[in-house]
């Protein structure tokens, strides 16, 4: 089966190396421009072109694949190489573009989609972070039949996975894999035609929308158990933050502990080499590891040893 890719990050490329290793035939590669990161800002490719690049497969990187959009000149060219593929199906995962309806339409099977949810709970951009915010206790990946709305299309493959503890880095290699497993089945019973597609239901629809740098800053007047949440939520982006003695700390592990502290929310509470105490809503936020500004991440223990904390300062 010849099969066209379009994806960005990390969570696509894992999907598209076991495309390969399973035997389809990858014909094109869709990725985002390269874009400038690292403290020098150099350009730099995409996981995907990167893994595209190393395997010789062909690349498109449009700005827009929108004909009468800002950048037609790049969209008719990927256009072009895309009919010029004759893919079978294509695979979409964390791309990044709105795929417009010509898109949908050019491969014989259509456009098959990797989201992390158990759609259609959590459609939208930040499935991942808004289930942990939200206190899920479960999520999974969902392969879909793309359609022109937004994560609206038939669900074709669906399977669950317990959160757990985990932080947004740790869930999203969890669910990188599984997706990566997922679209492998899904394309082997493509070509047999036992794929059976099923309308998503009506309820329990929610967005998971974009995660924004602003929601970083953590309110410790809230529950104590929905600021660890969004700590583990935020990690490894944007991290949670937070102002004590003049700097913005990042905030990257915690757990609640038993206990109503009478103290008002963000007051510092006790500090040792397993965690500093600091009030909130109905419990105790025990940090346990912490960043200061251009430094390292660092367990407690070692945060200390640069950074004088002591009980009756406030966070902001």
């Amino acid at each position: 089966m010849r099969i066209a890719f379009a994806g960005t990050p990390e969570f696509a490329r894992v999907a598209l190396e076991a495309i390969a290793a399973a035997g389809f035939d990858i014909v094109l590669v869709l990725t985002q421009p390269d874009r400038p990161a690292g403290r020098g800002m150099k350009l730099q490719a995409s996981p995907v072109k990167q893994l595209a690049v190393a395997r010789n497969w062909p690349v498109a990187q449009p700005r827009s694949l929108r004909l009468d959009g800002k950048y037609p000149e790049d969209a008719a060219a990927a256009r072009a190489a895309i009919l010029d593929a004759k893919a079978d199906a294509m695979v979409v995962a964390a791309y990044g573009l709105i795929l417009p309806q010509w898109v949908l339409d050019a491969p014989r099977l259509g456009c098959l989609n990797i989201h992390a949810s158990l759609l259609p709970r959590w459609r939208g951009a930040a499935p991942i972070h808004r289930a942990i915010e939200a206190g899920d206790e479960e999520t999974g990946v969902t392969i879909m039949q793309m359609d022109a709305g937004l994560d609206t299309g038939a669900m074709l493959v669906r399977e669950s996975l317990a959160i757990g503890e985990d932080s947004t880095a740790l869930l999203h290699d969890r669910l990188a894999a599984l997706g990566a497993r997922l679209i492998v089945d899904a394309l082997k019973q493509a070509e047999t035609s036992a794929l059976q597609p099923e309308a998503q239901p009506a309820e329990g629809v929610t967005y998971a929308h974009k995660v924004e740098k602003p929601e970083a800053q953590i309110d410790w007047s809230q529950e104590a158990a929905a600021i660890v949440r969004r700590i583990r939520a935020f990690d490894p982006f944007p991290g949670a933050t937070s102002t004590l003695d003049g700097e913005t700390l990042k905030l990257w592990a915690a757990r609640v502990q038993s206990g109503a502290p009478a103290d008002p929310p963000g007051t510092v509470l006790a500090v040792s080499s397993t965690g500093v105490a600091v009030a909130a809503k109905g419990a105790v936020v025990m940090l346990t590891e912490l960043q200061r500004p251009g430094g390292k991440r660092l367990p407690v223990a070692d945060f200390l040893r640069g950074f004088d904390v002591k009980p009756g300062q406030v966070f902001g």
